[in-house]
């Protein structure tokens, strides 16, 4: 009989049947759990080979990278050298024609270079080379982000003058606390910097009050009150000071009117130009005796600068300007120690007749340094002046020829020896200068009108070196009279550059609208440029000499309003 297998035999047997279960039942759940660690492996080994797929691909990925980064940053090395170089390129080429351009303020084009032309360039040139500077420091500071490169800040030399008003500001930190311990910090030192700051012109409105007494205890005492304070433009809008800004602002920074009304007008103030010339006009009548006194003062000197310039005045009815001339006289005795101080007048006249510097100077019979014009032989005929010529108006005759004819080039070399010589005279009494000419320059002189004599055949007798060279032998003793007088110039300087202010007035307003304007122009002109001469602030010099004319300053005592009597401006001397 065949043998029954487990099962069919427990089947007889409930207990058997059991425990045969419950056996298949453990078999089949560790065959259940060896399936989840197998599937628990794959799921690891599947999750490793992925990791390690990961691995790889950001491997490369970060390898690429690096690469792509490194030729970026090549690329932007090369570029960032480029554009250095290029800033640097700049910088020099601007430095490079801000030094030639300079060398040409003093060198052969200096001729013919309008001094206010001059510092317009200048600045346009200077405002371009900061420019390119900034680039180039912007790049330095983008190629080293650390900061670790020093670079060189332009700074403004000296300190800030010490009379103006300091505004403090502290910088401080928030938590002052340590950032390690928690202990209070305290301070041990401070950084102290100082940037000069600016307040924009402020308009502001002067209330004055003045209030009225009475008595009550009886009716015979009246109503009393303080007087109104006085203004030089009485029943008008302005103060003093206002009027002396509106002045200060059209004669000595030349801004006419009508740009001044603009100015104005973007603070919402109303000014038309009508309104501004007449307290301009109010205050060139204030302004008269103090310049008539200032023209006295300049007839009491021993030597006086002369020089005119032509001042385009409207014709009445036509619609047309006519030529008159605006006259100068000038002092300035500083170059040889001399104690008077220095001063311009201006004088207006229709004309440029000889008769005008004999109304203007009067009994006036010192030294007068002039140009050579000859409109002041007649002041010479008939007061005994002595006319001292001005050297620089010789040399510009043969400057015209400079690098074409080489007999004009030894000239030009000749004058430039003497006027070496001649600047380390400057500053001494004028013993030390008489005796220092007649060692020194005498002998230069002497030699420069022997070669001048020699070459004059040279030259077609009607050509322009020919006049050149007979201008100067002509006059030859008018030309060399500081060799003989140690208070006595090369040349014209001081009062051309008295001269200058008042043409570049004249091309920002092109014309003077009358005889009597012009007029105006040179008082007010007059002593404006006596303040700058005198190093005094023309603003409030004329602000405090408006206030005291206009209470009453009496016309005996005008010496005590000169501007060289006013306090300079702080912390300067008068200029040398």
């Amino acid at each position: 009989m065949p043998a029954m297998d487990p099962l069919t035999a427990s089947c007889k047997d409930p207990v058997a049947l059991l425990a045969t279960i419950a056996k298949l039942t453990a078999e089949a759940a560790e065959r259940d759990q060896q399936i989840v660690r197998i599937n628990a492996e794959n799921e690891a080994l599947a999750r490793a080979a992925a990791q390690a797929e990961a691995r790889e691909i950001i491997a490369l990925a970060t390898a690429k990278a690096a690469e792509h980064a490194a030729v970026i940053a090549e690329a932007k090395a090369a570029e960032m050298e480029d554009a250095l170089a290029a800033a640097r390129d700049e910088v020099k080429r601007l430095n490079d024609i801000l030094d030639q351009f300079k060398r040409h303020r003093f060198g052969q084009s200096a001729e013919r270079l309008d001094p206010d032309q001059y510092q317009l360039v200048l600045e346009e040139l200077e405002a371009a080379l900061s420019r390119a500077e900034a680039g180039l420091e912007a790049l330095i500071d983008q190629a080293d982000a650390t900061g670790e490169t020093k670079r060189r800040r332009r700074n403004n030399r000296g300190a800030l003058p010490a009379h103006l008003e300091r505004i403090e500001q502290v910088v401080d930190i928030e938590d002052k606390q340590c950032a390690c311990c928690g202990n209070d910090l305290h301070v041990i030192g401070e950084d102290v910097t100082e940037r000069l700051d600016v307040v924009p012109t402020i308009f502001r409105v002067l209330v004055t009050r003045r209030p009225r007494y009475g008595c009550r205890g009886c009716d015979e005492g009246g109503v009393t009150q303080a007087p109104a304070p006085s203004f030089i433009v009485d029943q008008g809008l302005p103060t003093d000071a206002l009027v002396a800004q509106v002045i200060v602002a059209r004669y000595a920074d030349h801004l006419p009117l009508y740009r001044q009304a603009q100015i104005y007008a973007r603070q919402g103030i109303d000014l038309d130009r009508a309104t501004l010339a007449d307290w301009v006009g109010r205050v060139g009548w204030w302004l008269t005796p103090l310049r008539q006194h200032l023209l006295a003062e300049l007839r009491s000197s021993v030597k006086l600068f002369a020089d005119e310039t032509r001042m385009p005045v409207l014709a009445p009815g036509t619609g047309k300007t006519k030529s008159g001339q605006l006259w100068a006289y000038a002092r300035d005795d500083r170059p040889w120690g001399g104690l008077a101080p220095p001063a311009v007048v201006y004088m207006y006249a229709a004309g440029r007749g000889g008769m005008h510097p004999i109304d203007h100077l009067g009994d006036f019979a010192g030294v007068l340094q002039v140009d050579g014009y000859a409109g002041y032989n007649e002041i010479k005929r008939r007061n005994g002046v002595t006319l001292a010529f001005c050297l620089l108006h010789a040399r510009r005759k043969f400057y015209d020829f400079r690098e074409k004819e080489p007999v004009a080039d030894e000239v030009l070399r000749r004058f430039s020896a003497i006027y070496k010589i001649e600047a380390t005279l400057r500053d001494t009494s004028p013993e030390a200068r008489f005796e220092g000419r007649q060692l020194i320059l005498k002998p230069l002189f002497d030699n420069l009108r022997d070669y001048l004599s020699k070459n004059l055949g040279r030259f077609s007798a009607k050509g322009k070196m020919a006049e050149a060279i007979n201008y100067m032998l002509n006059h030859w003793q008018q030309l060399t009279y500081c060799l003989l007088d140690g208070r006595v110039e090369l040349d014209t300087n001081t009062v051309e550059r008295s001269i200058r202010p008042i043409a570049l007035s004249r091309r920002n307003s092109l014309f003077a609208g009358s005889d009597a304007g012009a007029d105006n122009w040179a008082v007010l002109a007059s002593l404006l440029e006596t303040c700058k001469l005198s190093d005094v602030d023309p603003l409030a010099w004329l602000t405090a000499t408006l206030t005291k004319l206009a209470n009453g300053h009496s016309n005996k005592d005008l010496d005590s309003l000169m501007p060289w009597h006013f306090p300079k401006i702080a912390g300067r001397n008068a200029p040398s």
